[in-house]
């Protein structure tokens, strides 16, 4: 009887929701005749996940009309795009203004739909509305929620770059051409690009538009991950294009590099070494050593090492990097670094002035996963130090300070909480237990909390198990529909329920534990059940910083004690000088 009352469900795979279900047979077997995929070996692929499957289910063809913008500088992408046909442009640094790019803010629910929410919340725990998996699948709207299933991340709406607030689609007579200020260079066919944020889950470093009517293959990064992991012709023809693309994008931008000429960029871009530590998938490795309660800094890369000459400066342009310095048998960490930092500039900056080498006076580890460029001593002492000014160095004022407030530096670096951007960190002598963040989070999210008030601990502080929206979020690695992702203006990492397999490779992959695998049920609260294997469906959740609330993050508004804090990795630093 009880089974006749529960719904079934066909558990989702991997392609139910493509990411263009207008995708046809003759678009696939055009693109397999063109020369960037008639030269791979469709026999590689495993028959779960064939060319053929990738190119219909994790690629799509769009046409763009003159203006369109394809992908904006700053904004948050995991996918990377071939141009098929067409006069494709890439904006040169400085690139195009904020309003010229038609930003807007995340579109947050009015106060009487937050009010509606409380008073029609469900009675049930993780209630779903089925008919809403139906939609998505067939790409249809459903009474006021409207479902696509091509929609399986946040893309930026395109508009006009020329324009503002004008759509391409409705009116392209008003397209005036783009003022000189704004430099830009055109891209060929067959040019792949967006492959760094694809890749590295970062923002873009760039705005690439439309020039005359196009058309351009995107590629998910799911896609991406699996051509070139089986074609050695696209996985060399990847990492060449993402280095020079690196090289490009990161020397022009970094404050060192300020006031060189074009000719002596890419003179340093030419000699300049790119250089990767550890793994880029290191939750794997970072996890094993928290069930083995190893030290941290026993699995870490030594990249330069105390003692040793320097042969170049190394820029950090991805991942975390610990500095330190020799104690006894031991290391101290005196800082991290992060994404636009450097190690080695006070020891080569001294040898130009004096004429006299200086060895490292700190070691650099990689933290999990380390990317560098190293410039050579040659380039620096022509191009770069004449123009700058004497560094003021930090780790002589870190060497210097004691010892006792090293703990919280030591433990935020070693549990990898340096990473977090929206990290929970709740002040346990203020905390009275009441656990109103808790009610206030579960009446934000239809009476399901989204976090969990425990974790890890020093001394009074503890970082609670709560999504802390990572600079390096490593659960969007192996979502297979890309159900995990970044908002694309916020940068908060969200899950699309409606795409979500419940597979649990996003929970499996976060170092902290933070997303949770939930069993869903309908309305009645019943159990939703897998038809085939009668198992019941689970969804992955986690907290998505109340995005849609004006107000913000519930749980800390929540909070009468100020024991309760959303901070960044800065603030966490910051509040290890206080204790000492």
């Amino acid at each position: 009887m009880v089974e006749k009352l529960m719904q079934h469900l066909d558990r989702p795979k991997r392609w139910d929701a493509p990411f263009d279900p207008e995708m046809t047979d003759q678009d696939v077997d055009r693109l397999l005749n063109r020369p960037e995929f008639s030269s791979i070996d469709e026999s590689a692929f495993p028959s779960a996940a064939s060319l053929r499957g990738i190119l219909r289910n994790d690629c799509r063809i769009t046409n763009y009309q003159p203006g369109q913008i394809i992908v904006r500088e700053g904004d948050y992408g995991s996918s990377a795009f071939l141009i098929l046909s067409g006069d494709v442009r890439v904006v040169l640094q400085p690139g195009l203004p904020q309003q010229v790019l038609g930003r807007s803010g995340i579109k947050k629910r009015g106060i009487w739909n937050v009010l509606r929410a409380m008073w029609t919340a469900p009675k049930h725990a993780e209630t779903r509305d089925i008919r809403l998996y139906s939609a998505s699948r067939q790409g249809r709207t459903l009474g006021h929620d409207r479902v696509e299933a091509a929609s399986l991340l946040d893309y930026p709406d395109p508009t006009a770059i020329f324009c503002v607030g004008v759509n391409p689609r409705e009116d392209t007579s008003r397209i005036p051409a783009l003022r000189p200020e704004y430099p830009t260079t055109l891209l060929p066919e067959g040019t792949l690009f967006g492959e760094i944020a694809a890749l590295a889950r970062v923002k873009r470093t760039a705005t690439v538009y439309s020039e005359s009517n196009s058309q351009v293959l995107e590629l998910r990064w799911q896609a991406l991950r699996d051509i070139q992991k089986r074609d050695s012709a696209w996985r060399e023809k990847i990492e060449r294009v993402y280095r020079a693309n690196l090289l490009k994008t990161s020397l022009p931008d970094h404050p060192l590099m300020a006031g060189l000429d074009s000719e002596s960029l890419k003179q340093v871009a030419d000699q300049t070494l790119f250089e990767t530590y550890g793994s880029f998938e290191w939750n794997v490795e970072f996890k094993k050593l928290k069930t083995q309660k190893a030290k941290s800094m026993e699995a870490e890369h030594l990249v330069a090492r105390q003692g040793e000459y320097p042969d170049g400066l190394l820029l950090v342009i991805g991942g975390f990097g610990r500095v330190t310095q020799t104690m006894g048998d031991g290391e101290r960490t005196l800082t991290y670094l992060r994404e636009g930092q450097w190690f080695g500039l006070d020891e080569l900056y001294e040898l130009w002035k004096t004429g006299q080498s200086k060895v490292n006076e700190t070691s650099l580890f990689a933290v999990g996963y380390l990317q560098l460029l190293r410039i050579p001593y040659d380039l620096l002492s022509d191009k770069v130090f004449p123009r700058l000014k004497p560094p003021t160095t930090r780790l002589a004022d870190a060497a210097a300070r004691p010892l006792t407030s090293d703990a919280f530096l030591e433990w935020a670096v070693d549990e990898r909480f340096i990473n977090g951007t929206q990290t929970m960190l709740i002040d346990t002598n203020k905390c009275v237990r009441c656990d109103d963040c808790v009610v206030a989070c579960a009446e934000a999210h239809d009476g399901n909390p989204r976090f969990i008030r425990s974790g890890v601990k020093l001394d009074n502080w503890m970082v609670a198990n709560a999504c802390m929206h990572c600079v390096d979020p490593v659960c969007l690695i192996g979502c297979p529909t890309g159900a995990i992702h970044r908002n694309t203006l916020g940068g908060t990492v969200v899950i699309n329920d409606l795409t979500c397999i419940g597979c649990g490779t996003c929970a499996n992959a976060c170092p902290y534990d933070n997303i949770h695998l939930v069993t869903i049920s309908d309305q009645r609260g019943v159990p939703i059940l897998d038809p085939q294997s009668h198992q019941p469906i689970q969804k992955a959740t986690k907290c998505d910083m109340c995005e849609s609330i004006p107000s913000g993050p519930s749980c800390q508004r929540a909070c009468a004690h100020g024991a309760l804090q959303r901070v960044d990795l800065h603030h966490l630093i910051q509040a290890a000088s206080t204790m000492v």
